[in-house]
């Protein structure tokens, strides 16, 4: 396929794994000659999602969409997202009679049940209407694969993640000197991560929270003693994840957590709850701690040796996450 039509809400300047992976298989698949045009939040006008401000839903796209699908004549069209690009792209594909595929990154149906305490079931009928015309809706997990058959969906491929095992390394040069143990979590500052079941855990040494959201001024006055540095990037985030010794991942309904492998490819231990999204990026890692207590997994991921966590983030790289995406693709026609 030479030409590829990506369609996302979720977009620069927003700090994800859904971002960042989405720009690091598009820059490899223009590394390798493939025409990709994106269809993205900063081409329309928008408003702010309740509650997540840093979030821009667009308005007003379906001409401009199809304007571009016109122009482009894409021999493949991918929808990365479930907000209002991909469901106006959805519906021009279905109208028109195209063939398409979907990703799914997060747990709609969680998050929705999470922040307006709704049953998680309608969060499901809606995700399942919007993904069912898809040729293949691409997932990080074979858990999420099956649990996503379970509730219904069809057509359910494997999408594996990647890491870049250049800039996130040991040797980068730490941050912050902060007293140690230093935990840390990097991430989405918001109530869908769970992060007051890290922040309230009674354990030595340093707590740090490295990431922004709506939740960051509240939790910054509720937990003084906690260090907060607010989003990093590119070789500052690295040497902030080398500033730490352990890492702490407290989210209940993340698909993958990208973030579980930059940490250890930076060596640095993980503790998490045993859910879906540490189970499948950390399964087998002798370096991955999960139980339902976390104070206790924090501290049995500290006598973990630092190479053990390395070895395990050199499994994944996003040469191969981009080739799973391309075989997953389906042509328009």
């Amino acid at each position: 396929m030479k030409r590829i039509l990506i369609v996302t809400d979720a977009w620069h300047p927003q700090v994800n794994g859904v971002v960042r992976t989405m720009q690091n298989v598009i820059d490899r698949l223009r590394a390798r000659d493939i025409d990709v045009r994106t269809i993205t939040p900063d081409m329309f006008s928008t408003v702010p999602l309740p509650l997540y401000p840093e979030v821009q839903l667009s308005l007003f796209s379906a001409c401009q969409i199809r304007q571009i699908t016109d122009e482009f004549e894409p021999d493949a069209i991918h929808i990365s997202t479930e907000g209002p690009l991909g469901w106006a792209a959805r519906n021009l594909c279905v109208k028109r009679g195209l063939a398409f595929t979907t990703s799914y990154h997060t747990k709609f149906p969680e998050y929705m049940s999470t922040m307006l305490r709704v049953p998680t079931g309608w969060g499901y009928t809606i995700i399942r209407r919007f993904h069912a015309p898809s040729a293949a809706v691409m997932v990080a997990t074979q858990t999420l694969e099956s649990e996503l058959a379970a509730h219904g969906f069809a057509n359910v491929v494997s999408w594996t993640r990647g890491v870049d095992t250049d800039l996130f390394t040991p040797g980068q040069k730490p941050a912050l000197d902060l007293p140690k143990p230093v935990s840390v979590y990097v991430g989405r500052v918001s109530v869908e991560k769970n992060i007051e079941a890290f922040l309230n855990l009674d354990i030595p040494g340093t707590k740090l929270v490295v990431g922004g959201g709506p939740q960051l001024e509240q939790l910054k006055r509720k937990y003084a003693e906690v260090v907060f540095t607010g989003p990093k990037f590119g070789e500052d985030l690295a040497a902030h994840y080398t500033s730490g010794d352990v890492f702490v991942f407290p989210s209940l309904t993340d698909t993958f957590g990208l973030v579980m492998l930059e940490a250890m490819a930076s060596s640095l231990p993980v503790a998490a709850f045993p859910v879906t999204g540490p189970f499948d990026a950390l399964g087998g890692a002798k370096a991955a701690f999960m139980e339902e207590n976390l104070s206790k997994t924090v501290d049995q991921a500290l006598q973990a040796p630092a190479k053990q966590a390395r070895r395990h983030a050199e499994k994944y790289s996003w040469n191969a996450c981009t080739d799973q995406f391309l075989a997953n693709l389906v042509h328009t026609s």
